[in-house]
C-alpha cells in the first residue's frame, strides 16, 4: 500500500496549467513595474515598463525553475517563499549590475511587500480553486445544481 494514497501525481513539465500560472506571475511582475513607473513618473510606455520589469522577470524565471514550478505551481512553502525572495534578490542584483537603477532598502522592502503579496496571493487563490475543483471530482463548482426533470 502506498504511504500517501490521496496524493495526486505532480504535473509534468508539459502540462499547460503550470505554464499558464507562470505567465500570470509574469503579468503580476509587469503590473508591479508599471505601478512603480507610474508612481515615480518614469513612463508607462511598453518599453519603459518592460525595462523596469525585465530584471524581476529574469529573477522570477530563474527562481521558478529552481523550485521546479511545474510540480506544485500553487505551493506556498517553500516554493512561494523561494520564488518571492529569488525574484526580488535576483531582480535587484540584475538591476544594479545592468545600470538600471539602485537598490535602496526602501525599494527592496516595497518590492518584497508588493511582489510577496501578489505572488503568494496568486498561489493561495489558485490553490484554493484547484482544491475546490478536485474535492468535487472535477465537476463544475457552481453553487446552483440543475434540477432533475
Amino acid at each position: 500500500m502506498h504511504p500517501f494514497p490521496s496524493r495526486r501525481p505532480a504535473p509534468s513539465l508539459s502540462a499547460p496549467l503550470p505554464w499558464l500560472l507562470l505567465v500570470l506571475d509574469s503579468l503580476l511582475v509587469v503590473g508591479f513595474a508599471a505601478m512603480g513607473n507610474r508612481s515615480h513618473e518614469t513612463g508607462l510606455a511598453l518599453a519603459q515598463v518592460m525595462g523596469t520589469a525585465a530584471p524581476f522577470l529574469l529573477g522570477l524565471l530563474v527562481s521558478s525553475l529552481a523550485v521546479r514550478f511545474w510540480r506544485r505551481p500553487s505551493r506556498l512553502w517553500p516554493d512561494a517563499v523561494v520564488v518571492i525572495l529569488g525574484t526580488v534578490a535576483l531582480g535587484m542584483t540584475v538591476r544594479v549590475l545592468s545600470g538600471g537603477g539602485g537598490a535602496e532598502w526602501s525599494f527592496i522592502l516595497v518590492a518584497l511587500g508588493v511582489l510577496g503579496t501578489l505572488l503568494a496571493g496568486r498561489r493561495l487563490l489558485s490553490g484554493l480553486i484547484t482544491d475546490r475543483r478536485s474535492s468535487r471530482g472535477g465537476q463544475r463548482t457552481a453553487d446552483v445544481q440543475p434540477t432533475p426533470r
